[in-house]
């Protein structure tokens, strides 16, 4: 198992943690919002939090985790604005945004995976297809479409497509195809008819809804995906990337589910994604496998 960072991303820092809590920086803003694996002690004192963030989101009491909150905001906060990511020459430029949810537009831990990405399609004579699903706004599938790939993105929430085609728009792409639909729906679907992918990408919740109200809980509908993509995968030459961000699942977990489904696998790695703040604690953002035949 490896501890997985991305490369030096300037438009974005962890400043500190604790206290269940994350100061982040996100070009020239820094926010403070909940994190409930940063268990330990605070570095810097609750006085230079607030000195320094300039939106601070807070969850409803007593609410579940994934309920709505507010944000806090200082004069001269925006409501929006962009950031921006050097993908191997090419400037990725994504907008962000203060939602009720507390997400803003962009997992910035991600960034290894849209490496990942490149490095694969770049040993191919022709980039293939690429399918990513849970897409979110679409840091993966602009890796992907960099590349020259033919890229499908689904996501179940109509407005994030919206957000993800903006992103690809100010960042100077096209081509994407965009797909509304619950992602073990249209799974199910490509293989029925026999559709294959060069390359498959997956950061899945841990619980989550379909457009038509289809349920998604993690523990249960894992296995069958993983089985699915394996089905649509191309057999050789192909890649999958499976991301999980659920408290209690191991690194193990993804690495066992792409063994058993997977065939053919000559290359496999596994860990977590993660960055350090600036006392060099790391903060655990989820887990990955990526595995490639050849």
């Amino acid at each position: 198992m490896e501890i997985i960072r991305p490369s030096d991303w300037a438009d974005y820092e962890l400043i500190d943690t604790g206290t269940r809590e994350k100061l982040e920086r996100f070009g020239k803003f820094v926010l403070a919002r909940p994190e409930p694996q940063a268990v330990w002690s605070k570095a810097l004192p609750d006085d230079e939090w607030k000195r320094m963030a300039d939106a601070h989101y807070i969850r409803k009491p007593g609410g579940p985790e994934g309920e709505r909150g507010e944000w806090i905001r200082k004069p001269g906060m925006p409501d929006q604005w962009t950031v921006t990511y050097d993908l191997q020459g090419k400037p990725l430029h994504f907008r962000l945004g203060l939602t009720a949810f507390g997400h803003i537009g962009v997992f910035p831990e991600q960034a290894s995976n849209w490496e990942y990405i490149c490095k694969r399609l770049k040993e191919r004579s022709s980039p293939g297809k690429v399918l990513n699903l849970f897409a979110y706004t679409g840091g993966a599938s602009l890796a992907a479409r960099h590349m020259g790939a033919d890229v499908t993105h689904v996501d179940s929430v109509k407005p994030v497509i919206s957000w993800a085609r903006e992103i690809m728009e100010a960042s100077g792409m096209d081509g994407i195809r965009w797909v509304v639909e619950d992602a073990l729906k249209f799974v199910r679907r490509e293989a029925k008819r026999g559709n294959r992918y060069n390359g498959i990408i997956l950061d899945p919740p841990a619980y989550g809804r379909g457009p038509e109200g289809e349920k998604w809980v993690l523990e249960e509908s894992v296995n069958e995906m993983i089985s699915l993509c394996n089905t649509i995968l191309a057999p050789e030459n192909a890649f999958i990337i499976l991301s999980l961000y659920s408290m209690g699942f191991s690194s193990l977990i993804g690495e066992n589910l792409i063994r058993n489904h997977f065939q053919n696998i000559q290359d496999i790695e596994s860990g977590e994604l993660c960055f350090s703040d600036r006392n060099s604690r790391y903060l655990p953002l989820g887990t990955v496998v990526r595995a490639y035949r050849s």
